[in-house]
């Protein structure tokens, strides 16, 4: 199991077949765990630079002067899902209960990076599972939501991400994730809508299989 979640940290097991990444691997991430920190901040603050000065800015402007730098720190925070540990982030907080109706946990806050535009697309995640024999700690569920936020994205992709580490972590039943987002690049450019909405939904086992459980889902989720 340990194998399995460490594997969709960085690959996503449907999409990585006879030898291919599926583009979402840590890939050219994995440059940033062997590399010292300090040299890649420093590449990302010369590629600001390079930005700045390329849409007719200057960087040496006292506004500008210390932003490559925030925005170096400000990257490493809000791509921190690349060098999360699962099984840290885990931690063993599974617990064997005696329980096999649904747990839902609904409105769970998420920020992540469009990776198309680099630009943010943010909203709220559902999450439900049916128990086989453990259930696991409530505080781990929003940490694997933000594991997957937290990286360059499709929401597409971490809604199934997600839906796939709780069932490798938990084997349950079935698991249900119902993802809900507001994306920039159609805010700001493109077709800029103000109030546009993206939901995605994944199901595993019982929830795809017994529309009667999908509809409970649903239905908890518009109370």
């Amino acid at each position: 199991m340990i194998d399995a979640i460490k594997e969709l940290n960085g690959f996503h097991k449907h999409d990585y077949q006879n030898g291919h990444a599926n583009g979402h691997s840590n890939g050219t991430a994995a440059h940033t765990h062997t590399a010292d920190k300090a040299e890649s901040k420093a590449e990302i603050e010369t590629a600001v630079r390079t930005i700045l000065t390329n849409v007719g800015e200057d960087p040496d402007r006292e506004g500008l002067v210390g932003t490559p730098d925030r925005i170096a720190r400000m990257y490493d925070e809000i791509l921190a899902g690349y060098t999360t540990d699962p099984v840290k982030l885990v931690n063993g907080a599974l617990f064997d209960v005696d329980y096999d109706d649904p747990v839902i946990v609904k409105e769970i806050e998420y920020f992540s990076m469009c990776e198309h535009h680099m630009l943010p697309f943010f909203g709220r995640a559902h999450i439900a599972y049916i128990p086989s024999d453990k259930v696991i700690g409530l505080s781990k569920i929003p940490r694997i939501v933000e594991m997957f936020a937290r990286r360059l994205q499709v929401q597409e992709r971490m809604t199934r991400q997600i839906a796939e580490m709780i069932d490798e972590v938990l084997q349950p039943q079935g698991v249900a994730v119902v993802v809900e987002g507001s994306h920039m690049c159609s805010m700001m450019r493109g077709v800029k809508k103000e109030h546009p909405r993206m939901m995605t939904s994944y199901m595993i086992g019982k929830y795809k299989e017994d529309k009667d459980l999908r509809r409970e889902f649903m239905d908890q989720l518009r109370k």
